[in-house]
């Protein structure tokens, strides 16, 4: 079994907290959270997240990570919600904080300052309504040298009740190892994905 199948499989299992944003709780199901993603609008995905999003913050918080205390205050970089294939088919929000200050507009061979951090939230929901909180992805820039088998990437990730399921500096590292892998395709870009071009904020 790959890496990649092995990290989503553990993003359905263990996101087991159930938010329906219709005020329906429902029971939690990892066989349809990622192989039935419901297609919204915008609009749709704007409402959602709204209902959720400030449950979903107080979940990551009791990670206790200071490094994404108060995420959803930093500048967001997408205008609603979109699916990403790389997290599990999950609706998504790229948030950074003030440190990744260049993180739109980074050329080609530009870097990130040392302790930027992006920070991705996600949501499933499902083609018959079935709504759940996801995994939180986090990026932080590391100071030169501190990890090479990263390019001085930290790479972690948080579930909706604030377990930290692994750390490429921490605990679990070898969870995180494929979060690496997939960002060399973006190594031009400090390898960091930037949003959909239909989902940017147009400033």
């Amino acid at each position: 079994m790959s890496k990649h199948v092995i990290i989503l499989l553990i993003i359905m299992v263990i996101s087991a907290i159930v938010v329906d944003a219709f005020a329906q709780s429902q029971p939690f199901d990892s066989h349809i959270a990622i192989e039935n993603p419901a297609d919204l609008s915008k609009d749709e995905a704007r409402k959602i997240y709204s209902d959720l999003k400030e449950r979903m913050a107080s979940l990551y918080a009791m990670s206790d990570l200071a490094e994404i205390r108060d995420y959803q205050s930093w500048e967001a970089f997408n205008d609603a919600p979109y699916i990403s294939a790389t997290h599990g088919q999950r609706y998504v929000n790229n948030y950074a904080n003030a440190r990744a200050i260049n993180y739109a507009i980074l050329a080609e061979g530009e870097e990130l300052p040392v302790g930027s951090v992006l920070a991705k939230d996600s949501i499933t929901v499902t083609g018959d309504g079935r709504i759940f909180p996801g995994a939180m992805f986090g990026m932080e820039k590391l100071a030169e040298g501190a990890s090479p088998q990263t390019a001085d990437w930290r790479y972690f990730m948080v579930i909706p009740d604030g377990s930290i399921v692994g750390d490429t500096t921490g605990d679990n590292p070898d969870l995180m190892t494929y979060c690496h892998e997939c960002h060399l395709a973006v190594e031009d870009r400090d390898f960091t994905f930037f949003v959909p071009e239909d989902y940017r904020i147009r400033k």
